[in-house]
């Protein structure tokens, strides 16, 4: 014990890069509790495991490689910190979660480390009050199914994940992990950006999410706040900037979503009580602005702007649309004028159903959406209808454009 103080104090002392591919488990193993570890350039070899409290800090010139073992490095302890690593060559079980690091504690702070060639990026698991901050994260393999997720919560909360640079890693997953904040993140080319399930009350704030498959998908996640987000290209069949399902109460509001499948799909919320509500975003260019399905009312939808889309808002499922609300939202195809200068059309915006029931009604024509038949189909219905269409939404003060 004597020689590797002997040793360390030498090299924190000293003049050289710390020997190459060492192992770092004996440098935290020789410092006490609370200590400030500031690490040598160098290689150091992992897996490695801090189960007391210190800061670990590689100054942007520490290498840990887990050699293709397990992960990298484990925190079993409160009040730790690991900044300006670089840490990669973890393990590549699915099952084992193997990757970057491994987080369980309080109050920890990881910050500022680039994570490359990892399964799983950041795991925190039971991991309360404690920011994950600045890091910039990659899997591996090329197949997002393949990938291990940039960033896991497991039973976390009052977590505040901010400002780190994500892509080509499978998903965000927080599971069973409330109250956690969201915020100036950029996540791109990846299957979803942030995937919740039972996360209640999250915050994604100031995010920017392109080029993955879905953008945000909540499953059971009540009191969602999703706002000022740039959410764009997940344009893969199916693929959503936003995807609410059983979820009690949202507020989804002043995001740019922009060229997805989907812009938005929500079901009802699972309380009657409650409001699932959008407003002021900006749903633009998606072949699908807004679907809600399984209707039975309870969305409100106020001061948005739908420009571009191929079809602005679908509905389909049991129960009466018109239980929504739409208020005060610009639609670049409203046919009024605004004769008495409010900036609000003198007569509602209606949307009704026509030939394009057919792909609503029967999911396996949906393939022919935007076909020269289907498309003078619907003309000629418009013109003259075989039956009488669908109202499936009133807005009754239409923002002018």
């Amino acid at each position: 014990m004597l020689r590797t103080l002997l040793f360390l104090l030498a090299c924190l002392s000293g003049t050289g890069a710390a020997l190459a591919g060492q192992s770092l488990q004996a440098w935290i193993d020789a410092v006490p509790a609370g200590s400030v570890l500031r690490l040598p350039a160098g290689l150091y070899a992992g897996p490695a495991t801090i189960d007391k409290p210190l800061v670990l800090d590689g100054n942007h010139e520490a290498v840990i490689d887990g050699g293709g073992r397990g992960t990298v490095l484990t925190v079993r302890a409160d009040g730790v910190t690991l900044r300006g690593l670089t840490i990669r060559g973890s393990g590549d079980s699915h099952d084992a979660l193997d990757g970057g690091i491994m987080a369980e504690g309080r109050a920890l702070l990881i910050e500022d480390n680039v994570i490359e060639d990892v399964l799983f990026g950041i795991s925190l698991h039971n991991t309360h009050h404690s920011t994950v901050r600045g890091n910039r994260i990659r899997s591996r393999g090329a197949d997002p199914a393949d990938r291990g997720d940039g960033l896991r919560l497991w039973y976390s909360t009052h977590n505040r994940i901010e400002g780190n640079d994500i892509a080509r890693v499978r998903d965000l997953t927080v599971s069973n992990s409330p109250r956690n904040r969201f915020s100036g993140n950029t996540v791109r080319e990846s299957r979803r950006a942030l995937n919740f399930l039972f996360a209640h009350r999250s915050l994604v704030q100031d995010n920017l999410f392109e080029h993955n498959s879905a953008g945000v998908v909540a499953l059971n996640s009540d009191g969602l706040l999703v706002r000022r987000n740039h959410i764009l290209h997940a344009v893969e069949a199916g693929g959503a900037c936003i995807a609410l399902k059983e979820i009690s109460a949202a507020l989804v509001q002043d995001n740019e979503i922009v060229h997805c499948a989907h812009g938005i799909m929500a079901d009802s919320p699972t309380n009657p009580l409650n409001r699932v509500v959008f407003a002021g975003n900006l749903i633009a260019h998606n072949v699908t602005g807004i679907h809600f399905y399984g209707v039975r009312g309870g969305h409100i939808a106020v001061d948005n702007t739908f420009r571009g889309n191929l079809w602005p808002v679908t509905i389909v499922g049991d129960g009466d649309p018109l239980n929504d609300t739409w208020w005060g939202n610009a639609w670049d195809n409203y046919e009024g004028f605004d004769l008495d200068g409010d900036g609000r059309g003198d007569r509602p915006h209606e949307i009704y159903t026509y030939a394009d029931r057919i792909w609503l009604e029967t999911p396996q024509a949906t393939f022919f959406r935007s076909s020269p038949v289907l498309e003078l189909l619907d003309f000629l219905e418009r013109l003259a209808p075989f039956s009488a269409p669908n109202l499936i939404l009133r807005d009754t003060a239409p923002r002018m454009l």
